[in-house]
């Protein structure tokens, strides 16, 4: 049936402009439009209600807003001098804030422009102007991803490549509200659209690096099945290792993360071992070992002729860290200064048991079980092995230079040396193959300690920060950080303040710095209070699931100015999967439904059943 305007109007109209008070707009309904849906054209329009979008014509511009709020009030009529009578007991009148416009060539755009004058005639939206009202997409041309319908109609919403991907996103939600899903099915989108458009171009210039906290995106099908998954652990040696050239860890930036290095005392002194490093290793001798025990014999003669009793036996320990022990005829552990006495008097070392004193007799020194020792030295054969003992041994020259104070710089070796084993099992340290073996990678982090999972995503996030703003201006690099709180928060006390301060700064500056560098960060988080304000204000673009905790409800709010009252409240109450979208991709905030990815793609992380553990035995 073809339905002329005039009749069209009759229909959706709903009452005209009674009120203007700044943005917000008071429309009175007509009586007979208080019913909850309506039949017209074949198609039931839902009514006017509280969330739901109104039409005001002004000229040629519709003005659209949404409902926020409705309210009867009765129509008084003088009966006498004093008495007043009920005459009309339904004038519902409506809370309208305005969210932008369709102007006279059909194009939706957000903002205020005009408001409307008292008497403006206002309609129901169709769902026509609703879909115009919710496309994000702009060009024709341009790559979109579909991830989720309009709540409350029946439509997909596309969202633009451009405007969403190309900035930074974050996804907030509490467990169990659907952020995983959320994220999972926007990249897999993201990935299958740009792949689907230019694989060469998308393999080359595209790079996609997962953060994944609870190896919930580790499985073959989640996201994309063209990627790299790297299963770190710190409890199984046979884990998988991130590849990386030996060079690599000698940065300072990478050594200075690992050690937890300070900036003023000791950052400066690794990068004065580092240069000893390479000067041994870059010699024309091409024997290093050879040279070190040289340098070791040295410091053993100076370290013997020393007069001061406390920083002597100081570097008598740093010396047993760089030797091998030492073992008697029978196997049993000898001590490599057991053979040496200290004489109080005249503050020096002599051998046993009534020998010569070494400062006064040096040449005796050859004859000490600890000079003999040092040509059992072997060089480690990994880098770490080997970088400590050049770390003593810088650390041993500083000290008897007067260049530094032991309790200063000491720290950095001793957490150096704590983090060995972890180094070695999560780092391939000279390994040929390249980091980004594909152009998505997946850092799995489940199996990893506390402080490795704080050090690692610190370590690579700055690295690869580093080396891609040397590419030039056509790649991007997009991170994506799981469970974001775990290395974003601004609460930590297993860590030094100057050591998160550090760790906070760096990512702050990834994220306030990246986008003109094309370096992009998503986060996801069911803690929002506890990331970093600066880093979760610098989103661009949020989907927020639901939230209960007033805190995080305080930082959305102040971190998303632009989310009205009404949506704003609605977030507590959220179902599962349905969340509010606001950001520089969107004109307006929109509660949108995110489909359910199928179980082959999802996200680890599913609530476990216990009807599914303990299932129900056959004839009970």
């Amino acid at each position: 049936m073809n339905v002329t305007t005039p009749t069209q109007d009759a229909v959706l109209r709903i009452g005209e402009v009674a009120g203007v008070d700044g943005r917000k707009v008071y429309v009175l309904v007509d009586k007979n439009k208080n019913l909850s849906d309506m039949f017209f054209d074949g198609d039931i329009l839902r009514n006017i209600s509280v969330n739901s979008y109104v039409e005001i014509r002004k000229g040629f511009l519709s003005l659209i807003g949404r409902v926020e709020g409705e309210k009867i009030e009765d129509d008084y009529s003088r009966t006498g001098a004093e008495n007043f009578e009920a005459v009309n007991t339904n004038k519902r009148i409506l809370t309208v804030a305005l969210a932008g416009y369709i102007d006279e060539r059909g194009k939706f755009t957000g903002g205020t422009k005009e408001l409307p004058l008292i008497g403006n005639e206002a309609y129901i939206v169709t769902r026509d102007k609703i879909r115009l009202v919710h496309n994000l997409t702009k060009e024709a041309d341009s790559p979109s991803v579909t991830i989720a319908s309009i709540e409350g109609h029946d439509f997909d919403i596309e969202f633009p490549v451009d405007g969403l991907f190309n900035s930074h996103i974050a996804i907030f939600g509490n467990t169990g509200s659907g952020k995983s899903n959320t994220l999972a099915y926007l990249y897999q989108e993201f990935v299958g659209t740009l792949s689907k458009r230019n694989p060469a171009a998308f393999e080359t210039k595209i790079k996609l690096l997962l953060f994944d906290f609870n190896g919930e995106y580790t499985s073959a099908h989640c996201i994309t099945e063209n990627k790299v998954v790297y299963r770190l652990s710190t409890r199984e040696a046979n884990a998988d290792k991130l590849p990386m050239a030996e060079g690599a860890l000698l940065d300072i930036e990478v050594l200075s993360i690992l050690s937890d290095a300070t900036d003023k005392t000791q950052k400066p002194f690794l990068s004065r071992a580092i240069r000893f490093y390479k000067k041994v290793h870059d010699a024309d001798d091409g024997d290093p070992e050879a040279y070190l025990k040289n340098i070791i014999r040295n410091r053993v003669r100076d370290v013997l002729q020393m007069s001061d009793k406390i920083r002597a036996f100081l570097l008598l320990d740093y010396l047993r860290e760089i030797l091998p022990p030492a073992e008697d005829e029978n196997g049993d552990p000898l001590d490599l200064a057991g053979d040496l006495a200290w004489h109080n008097t005249v503050s020096e070392f002599r051998i046993k048991p009534d020998g010569p004193f070494l400062a006064q007799r040096p040449e005796k020194i050859l004859e000490t079980r600890l000079y003999n020792h040092v040509a059992n030295f072997k060089l480690g054969d990994s880098l770490l092995s080997r970088l400590i003992v050049f770390l003593y041994l810088h650390l041993i020259f500083d000290v008897l230079a007067n260049r530094a104070q032991n309790e200063h710089v000491a720290p950095v070796i001793n957490r150096l040396k704590a983090k060995k084993a972890d180094i070695d099992r999560v780092f391939d340290l000279g390994s040929d193959l390249p980091f980004w073996q594909k152009n998505f990678v997946v850092v799995g982090l489940a199996d990893l300690n506390l402080e490795m999972k704080k050090t690692l995503p610190l370590l690579l996030a700055k690295k690869l920060y580093a080396e891609h703003k040397t590419e030039g201006p056509d790649k991007s690099l997009s991170i994506l950080i799981d469970e974001a709180h775990n290395i974003l928060s601004t609460a930590s006390f297993r860590e030094t303040e100057s050591w998160k301060d550090y760790r906070l700064e760096t990512f702050e500056e990834i994220i306030k710095e990246g986008r003109k560098f094309g370096v992009f960060v998503t986060i996801s988080s069911q803690r929002p209070n506890d990331i970093s304000p600066t880093i979760t204000s610098q989103a661009h673009n949020y989907f927020i699931h639901r939230l209960l905790n007033e805190r995080d409800l305080a930082t959305i709010s102040s971190a998303v100015s632009y989310i009205d009252r009404v949506t704003e409240e609605s977030i507590p109450t959220l179902p599962t999967g349905t969340c509010i979208f606001s950001g520089i991709a969107s004109q307006m905030p929109l509660k949108i439904n995110v489909k359910p990815l199928p179980d082959l793609g999802k996200p680890q992380s599913d609530t476990r059943k216990f009807s599914a553990l303990v299932p129900k035995q056959q004839g009970a």
